[in-house]
């Protein structure tokens, strides 16, 4: 049985200070997220050593980063490689989201060097994969994912993949005003675990964490976790108040996946 994972995705949010207000915040709702399910925050570099220590406060809380470069040291002035996570604890790292595809210009390639740097530090890869909403409104949602996903795995192992989280982001579906269902996430969700099984096999797919990652708030969360193949949420902006992470929270814990 998979474990829910649930991931918020603070962005371009929080200052140090504002890192640990928010675990005050949290803290003073509960003092445990429980150990059923994994709950994740995913902050900026700056705040990461804060947010570790800030976390203390409340039982079960990993603390990842949003982004990493492919090489280990170098010339490449303002990035953070996947080492210098590793060395400050980071366990978890969010590659391939849609914002560093259109902002940044990462490519599959780019996010392939990434992810299988990641493995290789031991950082687990949440990678993320989605379409525009031309892309959907013209159909092609299913071969721009498959792509999405074949070129960010190439050459990642079968054993790899069992540490690897996939993230669906329905880009069309954020800040457009159009709004994907329970219903099409799991059939993104189903259709991604079917090329997982292609490309490796079905026990290998069925072992692999998929998160929706269109806009899960607490009043859509219990609908779109009880999908059989929606696997937990990256969450954007109801992560940062502390009440409606928590809720989505405990919604996840009430589900008993």
């Amino acid at each position: 049985m998979r474990k829910l994972l649930i991931a918020g995705n603070w962005k371009m949010n929080f200052s140090p200070r504002q890192t640990r207000n928010f675990f005050t915040d949290l803290s003073a709702i509960t003092s445990t997220v429980g150990t059923q399910h994994d709950v994740l925050v995913c902050v900026p570099f700056i705040s990461i050593e804060s947010a570790m220590d800030a976390s203390r406060k409340v039982q079960g809380v990993h603390v990842g980063a949003q982004n990493i470069h492919f090489e280990n040291d170098g010339a490449y002035t303002g990035e953070i490689s996947a080492t210098m996570l590793k060395e400050i604890g980071c366990r978890f790292v969010i590659l391939g989201h849609s914002e560093r595809r259109e902002y940044f210009s990462e490519t599959d390639s780019i996010v392939n060097k990434k992810v299988k740097k990641s493995l290789e530090t031991d950082l687990i890869p949440i990678l993320c994969v989605g379409e525009v909403l031309a892309e959907r409104k013209s159909g092609r949602q299913n071969e721009v994912v498959r792509t999405q996903l074949i070129g960010a795995l190439d050459g990642v192992s079968e054993l790899a993949l069992a540490n690897l989280v996939v993230a669906y982001e329905p880009v069309w579906a954020i800040g457009t005003g159009e709004t994907a269902s329970p219903a099409q996430a799991q059939e993104m969700h189903a259709f991604i675990r079917s090329v997982l099984a292609g490309l490796y096999t079905d026990e290998a797919a069925n072992s692999v964490r998929i998160l929706y990652g269109g806009s899960m708030k607490p009043d859509n969360a219990g609908e779109l976790l009880s999908q059989p193949d929606v696997d937990g949420g990256l969450i954007g902006g109801a992560s940062l108040k502390a009440d409606s992470f928590n809720a989505i929270i405990e919604t996840a814990n009430e589900l008993k996946k």
